[in-house]
């Protein structure tokens, strides 16, 4: 039931990928085509205009009409106002670092600034603090403030005996840096040149945004936290968080993460990202041909980053939604909310959006393209692929960024730093120079015992600061995207680590149905686990 559901759905996004660029110019193009006049005397008439007088009408194409119709929109607001939508979600608190942060992969900033919120009261010694960890695409407005009441992305969560209770906790919740929602990112301003970053932002990692979260609560005078908490990607910051400050924090919680990114996981972020099919297109005769490919980079106005004050790459932002938000639900769930209906049953079938769960998708798609920075996505979405917890990344991270320190060093002025040092290339990744061949060692059987068998070794070496912290690992029997063998793995780990003091749950699906996004939506079972968990 739950590969037929999710089958569909992976079906109706492909079929976007194969048209959705028919808009703009090449779908005007081919519209008029179908119905054009050949003009007088010419006797030879082009493989399009046979359309003309074909067997059938041609079809109407709704969703690629409202690509074209608000790429128009676009194009009339770069006239005056510029294409680029406000990324916001109200007022917030603001943190600015005048230091320079070092990142893993050699990148720098020379300054930086983070967008936060605050519930609760900080108690006279500080020893209060929840640092809350966002997924990919949320803001630092996690609940409603004075200041803005819209409720947040964990509104029900936060407050008075809440999960997070406000009574007894000061919650912090940050906007990772990278992101749009306030803190620096590839939409900032460049303080070298007063350009935008775009895509000389460099490569950043889980670490980096927890380094920069704790020059935050530095600047607060907080200097251990009561619990670090996160789902999803926060769920990998929070880990992060316990691993590279130990002494720093108390409680761990991480719901729906994972300590090392997996392979269907990073598949997934990379076809949202770049994707390998193809659309169609026209071409100066009128014929169809297969020129322009598609999703967020390979989206024409992505324009390799340097899209700002001009038409933000909207329809391949729609599509990397679409396909994302087939990972955050469960096969389980569509069945019961959509089953096989159609939007309307009384009229033909269509490529456009036409049963219930494409409706479904193409609305996730639309309501998310203008709301969030594509580079963010791009950078953010990389630094979760990244992401691992093992010992011998952690160290070849670290000799990273010593050769690095000299770049660190010239930017803060300190007398006698090398003028050529650090590795600059290292910023900027690459791709390999041979393309992947198939290794008989690399098979199923590998991979397979790896994942039910004993925590390999190398994670257990990384994860070996966590030996004494409580730690609540949460998982989801429906989730796809981070599946409940994950959680498993990082709970069995921190077991043979020695910590007795690691509490694991796992809701199965006669629990929840809601898949990965079942953090956002159970308050009963994963609000009361937290809980219990942080006042246990």
């Amino acid at each position: 039931m739950k590969n037929r559901a999710l089958s569909a759905a992976a079906r109706t996004v492909l079929r976007g990928q194969y048209v959705s660029h028919c808009y703009g110019r090449a779908a005007s193009q081919a519209i008029r085509c179908v119905h054009a006049q050949r003009p007088a005397g010419d006797a030879n008439p082009t493989p399009m205009e046979t359309l003309v007088d074909s067997s059938n009408p041609p079809m109407a194409f709704p969703c690629l009409d409202a690509l074209e119709t608000r790429t128009a929109s676009l194009e009339a607001r770069s006239l005056s106002t510029g294409p680029e939508p406000s990324y916001t979600t109200g007022q917030h608190s603001s943190f600015h670092s005048q230091k320079p942060l070092l990142l893993d992969w050699g990148g720098v900033l020379p300054e930086f600034g983070i967008a936060y919120e605050t519930w609760g009261t900080l108690n006279s010694d500080r020893s209060n603090v929840i640092l809350l960890h966002t997924g990919l695409s949320a803001s630092s407005h996690a609940h409603s403030t004075p200041l803005n009441p819209q409720p947040g992305w964990w509104e029900k969560f936060i407050g008075p005996n809440e999960t997070l209770n406000t009574d007894k906790y000061y919650v912090i919740c940050t906007n990772v840096i990278g992101s749009c929602y306030g803190s620096t990112g590839p939409g900032s301003i460049d303080p070298a040149d007063g350009q935008r970053y775009a895509t000389r932002f460099p490569i950043v990692t889980m670490q980096d945004m927890v380094r920069a979260q704790f020059r935050l609560l530095d600047s607060l005078g907080i200097e251990k936290l009561y619990a670090s908490v996160g789902a999803s990607m926060g769920g990998m910051q929070s880990l992060a968080a316990g691993v590279l400050f130990p002494e720093r924090v108390g409680r761990v919680v991480s719901i729906s993460g994972c300590a090392r990114s997996h392979p269907y996981s990073i598949a997934m972020r990379h076809t949202q990202r770049q994707g390998t099919c193809y659309g169609l297109a026209t071409n100066a005769t009128g014929i169809f041909s297969n020129k322009e490919p598609l999703v967020l980079m390979m989206d024409p106005n992505w324009s390799r980053g340097f899209y700002y004050d001009r038409i933000p790459p909207h329809a391949g932002m729609k599509l990397a939604r679409e396909i994302a938000t087939i990972t955050y639900r469960s096969g389980p769930e569509w069945e019961q909310r959509f089953g096989r209906r159609r939007a309307d049953p009384r009229r033909p079938p269509a490529l456009c959006p036409d049963f219930l769960i494409e409706t479904y998708l193409d609305h996730a798609g639309e309501k998310f393209c203008l709301e969030y920075d594509a580079n963010s996505l791009l950078y953010i979405s990389k630094a979760m692929d990244l992401f691992d917890l093992g010992y011998a990344h952690q160290a070849h991270m670290a000799r990273l960024r010593e050769e690095n320190r000299d770049r660190l060093a010239r930017l803060e002025g300190v007398e006698g730093a090398a003028e050529n040092g650090g590795n600059n290339d290292m910023c900027n990744l690459t791709l390999p120079d041979t393309p992947y061949e198939e290794q008989p060692s690399q098979g199923s059987e590998g991979a397979q015992a790896d994942i039910v068998g004993e925590p390999p070794a190398d994670l257990v070496k990384g994860l070996a600061p966590l030996r004494n912290h409580r730690t609540l690992v949460m998982g989801v029997d429906s989730d796809i995207l981070f599946p409940a063998w994950q959680q498993r793995e990082i709970a069995e780990t921190l077991r043979k680590v020695g910590n007795r003091r690691v509490t694991h749950v796992e809701l199965g699906e006669d629990v929840s149905l809601f898949g990965h996004d079942t953090f956002l939506l159970d308050t009963k079972h994963v609000g009361g686990s937290v809980k219990e968990f942080l006042e246990g």
